[in-house]
């Protein structure tokens, strides 16, 4: 045993977070750059150029995708249940959207024509733009609490519909998902072009950022005004096997900021979500894009944990009976299951993080029109 089963808990609650930021610092620009493509490309060469910005390393990134989603499953499996049936609707809307950059990409330049090049722009566009506004939602809608209950055999039974989802403060935080990516992805475009591309994406940084910062600044004004969250009153050992129906939650005005209240020093990510947006439109006005990236990222991953640590030991509230929300005491598999994942995640986070690094590297460089006129046949 690497760990007794408690600090297993705590472990992989932070190595989902971990895989979800990765996810979002490496595939989300992908997806920014995605969505801005149709709008700063004015002609196929210069939208050539964003797309190639992104073209040796889409693929690497989706890497953190899925292995959020494997963690996901074998970590929580009953999260895993509970929200892959519940959110069916959503989640095959999401993977339709991601079937589109693949081709996307592939297809784009096969034939020399305008018309044919244009469509696949907008399928990028659309594979890029839906997915982070679904998990926006999906992240708002766990503040407000999902629709679901266990039977007496442990199955989910979800009672709500994906209409219901969509409701204010959801929105809000699909926007700002939106927002924070598309910030990402104009940094990423200002650090590896040139000309008038870059100028373009500093540009859309600078508005996307506060865009960002706004509806950060929005949503935890909301959350800090009155929101109902939930708080554990009543919880068995935490180092033993729980059944997720035998703590008692109550529910509560302001729930959600406890954690800040108990531990000050975590008030430090709201802070600097709410900041290094700001600094990343400076760093973009002064053309310093590796700094813009850098606290771009920080902008990202603070975003990210804040929603973790408001919400935590919480992983799937229940709106419907607080009492079978799924936390990440009672949630989790086996501790021979989290140990062998653990000795796992030890290898393969590590490899998987080194040769991504190095892909970077070996691809470093900025792109300009002129490169995609003399090596037309070899790039996207």
């Amino acid at each position: 045993m690497i760990a007794d089963y408690e600090t297993l808990k705590l472990i992989w609650w932070g190595l989902v977070g971990v895989l979800l930021i990765g996810f979002a610092l490496t595939d989300g620009f992908d997806m920014g750059v995605g969505v801005l493509l149709p709008f700063l490309g004015r002609n196929d060469e210069q939208r050539r150029v964003i797309i190639n910005t992104v073209g040796p390393h889409w693929e690497g990134n989706q890497v953190w995708f899925v292995t959020a989603g494997g963690a996901l499953f074998a970590a929580w499996p009953l999260v895993y249940a509970s929200a892959f049936s519940g959110m069916y609707a959503a989640l095959i809307i999401t993977l339709m959207a991601l079937f589109l950059r693949p081709v996307g990409f592939d297809y784009r330049s096969k034939q020399d024509s305008a018309r044919w090049r244009k469509n696949w722009d907008w399928a990028l566009f659309v594979g890029s733009i839906v997915p982070p506004l679904i998990f926006g939602v999906a992240f708002g809608n766990l503040f407000l609490g999902l629709p679901f209950t266990f039977d007496e055999l442990m199955r989910p039974r979800y009672e709500g519909n994906l209409w219901g989802l969509l409701t204010l403060f959801p929105l809000l935080a699909g926007l700002l998902s939106l927002s924070m990516l598309v910030m990402h992805g104009g940094v990423w475009l200002g650090l590896k072009t040139d000309g008038v591309v870059r100028d373009r994406a500093n540009g859309a940084t600078v508005k996307a950022a506060v865009v960002t910062a706004l509806l950060f600044g929005v949503c935890g004004v909301w959350v800090a005004s009155g929101m109902e969250g939930l708080l554990i009153v009543a919880l068995p050992d935490t180092n033993a096997a729980i059944d997720p129906l035998g703590k008692t939650v109550q529910v509560q005005a302001g729930a959600w900021l406890a954690n800040y209240q108990h531990w000050p020093v975590l008030t430090l990510f709201p802070l600097l979500g709410l900041v290094m947006p700001f600094v990343t439109a400076f760093l973009s006005l002064q053309r310093q894009e590796g700094w813009a990236f850098l606290t771009s990222s920080m902008a990202v991953a603070s975003i990210i944990a804040t929603a973790g640590v408001s919400l935590f030991p919480f992983v799937m509230p229940s709106s419907l009976a607080p009492n079978h929300s799924l936390t990440l005491w009672d949630a989790t598999s086996s501790a021979l299951t989290l140990n062998v994942m653990l000795m796992v995640a030890c290898v393969f986070v590590p490899l998987v993080l080194g040769y991504t690094l190095w892909s970077y590297y070996k691809m470093w460089g900025r792109l300009d029109e002129e490169q995609i006129r003399t090596h037309g046949h070899s790039l996207y």
